[in-house]
């Protein structure tokens, strides 16, 4: 320990700790293959820092999510459906990537569009945000954004315009999907009574 606090190379301190830890894995964990591979990873990043104390404030800052554990049965809250922002989805990748209201007042935001250097940076958010997805991209434009604080059944709502990084022109590179009609029903019909529970109904999907 002394000759590793004195270590002017650190880069070779987790080598040679590893020298003496690693055949005691075997004896200390059931995973030790796993575990193995996990200070293999550790070695590997520390190889990219110049000096102990910026790798060990790296990791203080960004730490792995996960280590040392075999794949089990999925757990519907992580591997089904992952909700990130746009920030937080950079360096990410998934097989399918739902982008939602990509519509202007959204992306760009209100907010973001007083000068050209502000919207040419919602741009490349938007740019990060489509290259997310490995198989499959979905661009969402809703028809309408409905007004807050209505009474039940009311209908008052403002139409959403495209977002005006999607022009024209670009629309040939997407297969263009439009919802069905409002189906009508005569009045005073079982069918024109029938409410949807969607709460109900998000409940029994997770209670299942």
């Amino acid at each position: 320990m002394h000759a590793l606090a004195g270590s002017s190379e650190w880069k070779t301190d987790i080598e040679r700790i590893r020298r003496w830890y690693d055949p005691l894995m075997a004896e200390l964990y059931e995973s030790a293959h796993t575990r193995l591979g996990d200070l293999d990873q550790l070695e590997r990043i520390a190889t990219q820092h110049s000096s102990r104390s910026t790798f060990l404030t790296n990791f203080t800052l960004d730490p792995p999510e996960a280590c040392g554990g075999e794949a089990g049965p999925p757990v519907k809250d992580e591997d089904w459906l992952i909700l990130s922002t746009i920030h937080s989805a950079k360096g990410q990748e998934w097989r399918a990537v739902y982008i939602l209201n990509v519509v202007d007042g959204c992306i760009p935001s209100d907010l973001a569009t007083d000068t050209p250097e502000e919207i040419e940076e919602e741009r490349r958010l938007l740019y990060v945000a489509m290259t997310r997805a490995k198989d499959e991209l979905v661009l969402m434009q809703p028809l309408r954004f409905y007004v807050r604080g209505q009474a039940a059944g009311s209908d008052k709502h403002v139409y959403a315009p495209r977002s005006r990084f999607v022009c024209d022109e670009d629309l040939g590179a997407f297969d263009l999907v439009t919802p069905p009609s409002r189906v009508s029903y005569p009045e005073g019909s079982e069918a024109s009574e029938a409410r949807v529970d969607l709460k109900a109904q998000m409940r029994r999907m997770w209670t299942v």
